[in-house]
């Protein structure tokens, strides 16, 4: 019976052996990567935090002690551990287990918010909480990194805890030096030091070496010692990082040395207050191919090869990410002002060619994207032209800094959010359907929703040439479509097909510009006639799209956006506003979070496929012909 059938609760590792628990992690090791293989997900994390969740879960009392991870996608350990092993042949599938941690699923989850750096000010609320309603027996731990100590939430609530020394926290610091690649920035660097000093190092192993086998009193000595090498540590390579934050400190620990981070989690635990416990991890740990890929060390994969680590179905498909970074390229090469910015980011935005062929003109700024947001106002300010690539769902921490330092002070900014609409997999959190409801807000905002690679080339092409507002493209995670020619274009409006009679106006906007045609052939087949049409940038909303409008019998618009304000709901404001009259249907995201499943089964359930829309375009025509 292998060691893992045995685990069913955290509780159960406890009645292991240091032997069997050290073969246990290996167990789940080929675990992951046997099953994280056949589904896709994040292999590397949870690779580099086997032991240190076992560690954890040794020492702590899960639920009664929560258990936050910052961020969410390190949690597939503690998912093995809390029961949900079975699960795995499900992972990021309808129906299946989250990638991140969901209440849903187990009472040991406790925040599932899977955006980097939010997890200490939940963690210091809770202990603030337990202390206040007097349940001090509860320790609060926090698995923190894989990049979110690069975001600015992180150090705010560092600034809090510090101010509540008996607050009962352990912060574990997940270092493995990378979020989706290496780790960027001073704290970085700070953190390289803590790892790589020498002295420290070599005092800790000649402690262990000389102590740690003495006869009866080895073990227990060496125990006390390494309860007091946060003193060492602080003589032999200060810690001014934390220390002048009035934290506790222990650490450096190998990440991999189960006994020694369950010593130091005893330790912490015991403490009373806030303790920074800082790991040093490999992230892709145990699996050579993961280990070996120098670019992210298989932070997130598809289905790939559990032996060799290569993909099973290579793509050969063009993206909407490849058609954004190849002419970024060809625009670095005639614009020398222009410069791009990411927030850890860099390859999977599509910005990895241009930081090869333009390496002085890229910056990674890490996990904050309010940072990036504010430093190419300051860029855009100074002269440049600057190009902000996130997932967008990751812009709304950035709102603030696009609505008063780039907006208000009418600066000429380009926000490219990859993702945008419904991504599936991953869940709520990272479904890109907020964007048009948010950048809309912005008085000015030049937003484009591009049909097809032609269009989001001539999209950046314009984008970069508007120097007194913000511009944003949108694009889905769906494959690049193949090009959809216009059959006539009034200033700015595609028009796609032709209807005979000014009867139904159907405006598609990006990628579902696609469905919008699908719809008008349906209709047609029903002897509607429908014009569709597609105005690249959305917003301002083009004075030839109002005209058409009033022409037509029905206006019906389909977004990958929510209908609370997305672009449809901007379309009626503007025709409210030119004394427009004339029915309206809004096709889009409801105001919802949705379920773990795939971008097709997510639209498929919301009734976002052709045949639903038409079926009630067809409904909606039949009431307004009585």
């Amino acid at each position: 019976m292998a060691l893992l059938d045995r685990i069913r609760k955290p509780s159960d590792l406890r009645t292991l052996t240091a032997g069997e628990l050290r073969s246990l992690a290996q167990e789940i090791r080929q675990f992951l990567v046997t099953n994280v293989a056949r589904t896709g997900g994040h292999l590397g994390p949870n690779l580099g935090v086997v032991e240190l969740t076992m560690a954890i879960h040794l020492v702590f009392d899960s639920p009664k002690d929560p258990i936050v991870f910052d961020v969410g996608h390190q949690s597939y350990v503690h998912k093995i551990l809390t029961g949900r092993a079975d699960g795995f042949d499900r992972l990021r599938q309808k129906g299946g287990l989250s990638g991140y941690p969901n209440r849903g699923e187990s009472e040991h989850d406790w925040f599932e918010n899977s955006h980097a750096s939010a997890g200490l000010s939940w963690s210091e609320g809770m202990a603030r909480a337990f202390a206040l309603t007097g349940q001090r027996d509860r320790t609060v731990v926090t698995v923190v990194g894989d990049g979110a100590l690069t975001g600015g939430m992180a150090w705010e609530a560092f600034n809090n805890i510090a101010d509540e020394p008996e607050l009962p926290m352990v912060i574990v610091v997940n270092d493995n030096g990378r979020s989706y690649s290496p780790t960027v920035g001073g704290l970085s660097r700070q953190l390289s030091g803590l790892r790589t000093d020498p002295r420290y190092e070599r005092a800790m192993e000649s402690l262990k070496a000389n102590v740690s086998h003495t006869p009866l009193v080895g073990r227990p000595a060496y125990d006390l010692l390494h309860g007091l090498k946060i003193g060492l540590k602080d003589v032999l390579a200060p810690q001014g990082l934390f220390s002048d934050l009035g934290l506790k400190y222990i650490g450096p620990i190998d990440g991999h040395d189960l006994e020694a981070l369950t010593v130091a989690m005893r330790q912490a635990k015991g403490f009373g207050g806030p303790v920074i416990v800082h790991a040093i991890t490999r992230k892709g740990k145990g699996f050579v191919p993961a280990e070996n890929h120098e670019r992210d060390r298989f932070h997130a994969i598809g289905r790939i090869d559990e032996c060799t680590g290569e993909p099973l179905t290579p793509s050969v498909e063009a993206t909407w990410t490849d058609a954004f970074g190849a002419e970024l390229v060809a625009l670095g090469a005639e614009r020398e002002d222009l410069v791009a910015l990411t927030a850890a980011m860099l390859h999977p935005v599509g910005l990895g060619r241009f930081a090869a062929a333009h390496p002085d003109r890229v910056f990674d700024v890490g996990i904050a994207e309010q940072h990036a947001m504010g430093a190419a106002a300051g860029m855009a300010r100074a002269g440049l032209h600057p190009i902000v690539a996130v997932y967008s769902s990751f812009l709304n921490r950035a709102f603030d800094q696009l609505l008063l330092d780039v907006g208000m002070h009418h600066l000429g900014v380009t926000v490219v959010l990859d993702r945008a609409g419904v991504t599936g997999s991953d869940g709520a959190s990272h479904d890109g359907v907020w964007d048009c409801s948010i950048a809309g807000l912005v008085p000015g905002i030049h937003l484009a929703c591009p049909r097809d690679a032609t269009r989001l080339r001539a999209a950046l092409r314009e984008a970069v040439d508007i120097d007194d507002a913000p511009s944003l493209i949108r694009y889905s995670k769906d494959k690049l479509p193949d090009p959809i020619e216009a059959v006539d274009r009034r200033d700015g409006v595609d028009v796609l097909a032709r209807g005979e009679r000014p009867e139904v106006l159907l405006i598609g906007f990006g990628q579902l510009t696609g469905t919008a045609l699908g719809v008008a052939r349906i209709l047609a087949a029903r002897g509607l006639s429908v014009t569709v049409v597609d105005p690249l940038w959305a917003l301002p909303m083009a004075e030839p799209l109002l005209a058409m409008a009033a022409e037509h019998a029905l206006v019906v618009t389909i977004e990958d956006n929510q209908v609370v304000g997305g672009l449809g709901s901007q379309l009626e404001l503007a025709l409210d506003a030119a004394s427009v009259e004339v029915p309206m249907r809004q096709f889009g995201i409801p105001q919802e979070y949705l379920p773990v499943a795939t971008r097709a089964e997510v639209l498929s359930d919301l009734g976002l496929t052709a045949e639903p829309i038409a079926e009630s375009v067809a409904a909606t025509w039949s009431r307004l012909a009585r």
